[in-house]
């Protein structure tokens, strides 16, 4: 069953389509209506059928400033364009994972469990870079200044690390 969720939806996707707001890793109500093959107002009406099972740590609508900002970050086209015309929930991993019993297909299963796959992969992702900060620290403190030069080339790449990737190749100008 594992192998028929990753060809399902490879993680990459998903990921591409996890989102930070208000502090929270979350996905919106259009990304997961496509992963999920559905329309955006049945995955909605499926949610407003259910309410009392999405409580505000599991959902929550964005608000027109926060939408704004996806809208300038390119994530989703302005209204002008034929995208959004009104604020889209957003979803929280236990919301997502809630999302398994309102939509009951088969298909919505599966990829309800490649997605928290996907959630717990970037959570582990998160723990092991905290882990090697920690650790880097605690090496830093023993080992003054002697090993300077090593720990800030160290911490150098560990920032290249969370740099998004240049773009590389030829542009027509």
């Amino acid at each position: 069953m594992e192998g028929s969720t990753s060809a399902l939806v490879p993680y990459e996707r998903i990921e591409s389509k996890i989102y930070l707001i208000r502090g929270q890793k979350v996905m919106l109500d259009r990304d997961l209506a496509v992963l999920y093959g559905v329309t955006t107002g049945a995955l909605n009406q499926a949610v407003r059928r259910n309410l009392n099972r999405f409580p505000s740590d599991f959902m929550f609508k964005l608000t027109s400033t926060e939408l704004k900002i996806l809208i300038s970050q390119t994530v989703i086209s302005n209204e002008g364009r034929g995208g959004v015309r009104k604020e889209p929930l957003v979803f929280t991993e236990q919301g997502i994972a809630m999302l398994s019993s309102v939509l009951k297909s088969e298909r919505a299963i599966l990829v309800n469990i490649q997605i928290i796959r996907t959630f717990t992969k970037l959570r582990e992702m998160i723990a092991q870079n905290a882990d090697l900060r920690l650790k880097l620290e605690a090496l830093e403190m023993r080992y003054d200044q002697q090993f300077k030069i090593v720990f800030d080339a160290i911490r150098l790449l560990l920032a290249e690390d969370e740099t998004p990737p240049t773009e590389i190749g030829f542009t027509h100008e």
